[in-house]
């Protein structure tokens, strides 16, 4: 009990931390609390008691836990919104909120009993916000060997049970923050010819890049036109994205967003992701108030509304959609709306409010990655997190991945790194008894860390967890130098 209110105590004193490094850049306190919150939640979801100990330190309950963890998903890989919002606005506050970020995510892993999927979401989710605010953690091969608590029976080796996955998730995120090195300016915003060559780096998605690139010409050409006083027709900017989780859609759209802004079409370029939670209230009446202020966040760039087709069918979802389409109209020259989902309720969503398909005319359709195209996703990131696959360990991946359902519900590049996460943690069990591993074996994985039965006469090992669900907001393929730029996605 005592250790269940420290670590609330800890998670408290962080989200304090981050309101204040985020109020000299115009976050309101409330937001960034409240980000922090779901960002703790999201990243700590997996952990035995962690939803009790939220709620117990933060006054809410166990509901208002998973709540927040659904909403805060997509942060585990990318970086938050009130930090892309910093980000877009080239904020002197970027790198303290980041910083103060790696903090929350620091105090997640106290809350219940932390376990290596914990420890590996929360470094993860520090990476990628330090990342996105221009600040590079340092690497954890490269890097000097942390002493102390992180290794009582040798260098480098954090100690077993739960207490070990809390002081090693701390240690990670406190060097990832003391050693990063802070950038002297905000980086000028990225040209066009940058964004597009990111945009041809992603891993597939070969017609979704031709359509990207066609749209990106046919707005410069109308700006043309119009500067030479010619007539031009209206082209909606905005945009349909079809296709399963894990696909890119999420990643594309912050891509287009940095697009439209390049082409002088959008004035900030940042990108607010939301789902029907974000949009609608448990009322009527409040549920327009609830998306104006969310459009209110996006404009200048773009809003992305994911699994869009949940608006339709109810007279909540209703009123946020004649919201939004009234929005839409108000905010045109300002503001770039994407809607995703999957195909056919995408369709019923479109025609499902006379105002919608006239402003969606263009039609972006993700296609599933191959298995070659999941593999190459793969080394991607194990490579960014410097992680060295065997051969035989992608043979294996191969394996999985032809054993695997391909229905809706598969996640695509999510899916290839949730298999990556979990071989982390069973590579991490599997050096448990090894005092000082050479830098090779902490590099390479081994074809037994994707083996679930390897591990299962051992409760305590990770591979004997159940694995965490696949959720609807992980995977995102993040900009250019996050360690997750692979070419999967959430939406």
């Amino acid at each position: 009990m005592n250790g269940d209110a420290s670590s609330g105590r800890a998670l408290v004193g962080a989200l304090d931390a981050l309101a204040a490094a985020g109020a000299p850049g115009g976050v309101e306190p409330g937001d960034a609390r409240a980000e922090g919150a779901a960002f703790a939640a999201a990243i700590s979801e997996s952990a035995p008691g962690a939803p009790q100990a939220w709620a117990a330190a933060l006054g809410s309950t166990v509901q208002g836990f998973f709540d927040a963890a659904v909403r805060a998903r997509r942060w585990r890989q990318s970086p938050t919104a009130q930090l892309l919002a910093l980000v877009a606005e080239g904020s002197a506050q970027v790198q303290p909120y980041a910083r103060a970020l790696v903090e929350v995510a620091s105090a997640a892993c106290g809350l219940g009993e932390p376990t290596i999927t914990v420890v590996a979401a929360a470094s993860v989710a520090a990476a990628a916000q330090l990342d996105a605010a221009g600040v590079r953690p340092p690497s954890p091969v490269a890097g000097p060997v942390i002493s102390g608590p992180w290794s009582p029976s040798g260098p480098g080796q954090p100690p077993s049970g739960p207490a070990g996955a809390q002081d090693g998730a701390a240690a990670t995120a406190a060097q990832a923050q003391v050693a990063a090195e802070p950038v002297a300016e905000e980086p000028p915003a990225k040209t066009l010819e940058e964004l597009l060559a990111e945009l041809d780096d992603l891993t597939g998605l070969e017609a979704v890049k031709r359509e990207v690139h066609r749209q990106a010409q046919l707005l410069r050409v109308e700006q043309l036109r119009e500067a030479a006083g010619l007539r031009s027709p209206a082209i909606t900017r905005h945009l349909v994205f079809l296709g399963n989780p894990g696909t890119g859609k999420t990643t594309v759209g912050r891509l287009v967003s940095g697009i439209y802004r390049a082409l002088g079409l959008l004035t900030k370029g940042q990108l607010v992701e939301v789902d029907r939670s974000e949009l609608v209230a448990g009322y009527l009446g409040q549920t327009a108030i609830k998306t104006q202020e969310v459009v209110g966040r996006a404009l200048g760039g773009v809003l992305f509304v994911d699994e869009a087709y949940s608006l339709a069918g109810d007279q909540y979802g209703e009123e946020a959609v004649d919201t939004l389409v009234k929005e839409m109209e108000d905010h045109r020259d300002d503001l770039v709306v994407v809607v995703a989902g999957y195909p056919a309720p995408m369709e019923r969503f479109l025609t499902s409010n006379p105002g919608l398909a006239s402003r969606f005319r263009t039609t972006i359709t993700f296609a599933d990655y191959t298995d070659d195209e999941l593999v190459q996703i793969l080394v991607r990131l194990a490579t960014d997190a410097d992680y060295a696959p065997a051969p035989a360990f992608l043979d294996r991946f191969r394996e999985i991945l032809a054993a695997t359902p391909r229905g809706e519900g598969f996640g695509n590049g999510r899916f290839a790194r949730n298999v990556l996460e979990a071989a982390i943690g069973r590579h991490a069990w599997r050096l448990r008894d090894v005092p000082e591993p050479t830098v090779e074996q902490l590099r390479e994985l081994l074809p037994s860390d994707l083996d679930e039965d390897l591990h299962a006469a051992d409760p305590a090992a990770p591979g004997a967890e159940p694995a965490e669900a696949l959720d609807e907001a992980a995977g995102d393929q993040p900009e250019k130098g996050q360690p997750e730029k692979v070419g999967g996605e959430a939406s």
